[in-house]
């Protein structure tokens, strides 16, 4: 959220008080994030000690603290993991929010800041034992599995269908409507791709590994001596290795494009065999997924403030101009083998 829910600073405190025995002195709003449904807060006690606080409302999965938990315990020290509550459990549920507390981790994300070479070294090895680890059943029994369902797909279509045609209220909903007919064929293109990639990996089947899902450089934190953490493990999945490896080569964003960085990567993840057509998917799908979620916010619902719809339409934007991950996700489909498609 961008802008913090209808709760008081004094409910806040209480709460942290009364489920995680800590003595919270001061909640402090940050606008962080384009999940609507999340609300992140600095907590501090009266020792000074800094928490980090997220609010979660609607979809809450208790895999996304249950995983990274987990894979903490392992031995992984870049996983933020959540603090315990009084009784021992990993979240809490009042006040119509999921209350999740972290250690606050101070620094930078990788949109701000670049990482170090040791700091892209950490982030390899760091992924590498999290595809490694292997979940308990009971855990990995209830982590989806990936089926390239067209979930995204379809709700992009459906938008195409009455982006032209519809009249729509809402000023920043007509923009995008404005914008999405600019950019018809670009979408369809990749849709079209997208469902066709999928086909061929539906098809096959290939090894599947724990994957974080959203490893993009704003979940990637580094500190000021050189620490790094991987944050926000909302949805885990099991998938092809290629659905977290996507993010090098300007899969999620352009400042992660650069041959040198892969080559500090992959000195710390280890050598990896990477399959052109899951890379190709995977960079479409997010696109996908981004029309589809700014789009039912905007489009649909009227979803959040007018200032994080704004940013989402920003957002979709941003992806479309020269260099940026459509221009990207082109030039990787580009590199699949003809023959290897139908």
């Amino acid at each position: 959220m961008l802008t913090p829910p209808d709760l008081a600073e004094a409910t806040i405190l209480a709460t942290v008080r009364a489920v995680y025995g800590r003595p919270a002195v001061r909640a402090t709003f940050l606008p962080l994030g384009a999940d609507v449904n999340a609300a992140v807060y600095r907590v501090e006690s009266d020792d000074g000690e800094p928490y980090f606080l997220k609010l979660r409302r609607a979809d809450f999965e208790p895999i996304a603290v249950e995983v990274p938990a987990f894979l903490r315990a392992q031995g992984i020290r870049e996983v933020m993991a959540p603090l315990p509550t009084a009784d021992g459990r990993l979240w809490a549920s009042a006040h119509g929010f999921e209350w999740i507390l972290y250690p606050f981790f101070a620094g930078r994300d990788g949109y701000e800041a670049p990482l170090s070479d040791a700091q892209w070294i950490a982030l390899g090895r760091s992924l590498s034992a999290v595809h490694r680890a292997v979940l308990p059943p009971a855990l990995a029994g209830r982590v989806p599995r990936e089926d390239y369902a067209p979930r995204w797909r379809d709700i992009v279509r459906e938008f195409d269908a009455h982006a032209g045609t519809r009249a729509y209220p809402d000023p920043l909903a007509r923009r995008l409507a404005e914008f999405w007919m600019t950019q018809r064929a670009e979408i369809r293109t990749m849709v079209e791709r997208a469902e066709r990639l999928g086909h061929v990996l539906r098809d096959r089947a290939d090894e599947v590994v724990l994957c974080h899902s959203d490893l993009h450089p704003g979940n990637v934190l580094l500190g000021e001596n050189g620490e790094l953490t991987i944050v926000d493990w909302d949805n885990p999945i099991l998938a092809p290795k290629e659905r977290d490896l996507m993010l090098l080569g300007g899969g999620v964003a352009s400042n992660w494009n650069d041959p040198r960085q892969d080559a500090l990567f992959f000195a710390g993840y280890g050598s990896a065999a990477l399959d052109p057509i899951a890379l190709s998917y995977y960079h479409y799908e997010r696109i996908i997924a981004d029309l589809a979620s700014f789009g039912a916010q905007i489009f649909g619902g009227m979803q959040g403030s007018a200032e994080e719809r704004a940013w989402g339409l920003r957002m979709v934007q941003g992806n479309f101009r020269p260099g940026q991950s459509v221009e990207i996700a082109h030039s990787r489909y580009q590199q699949v083998p003809r023959n290897w498609l139908p």
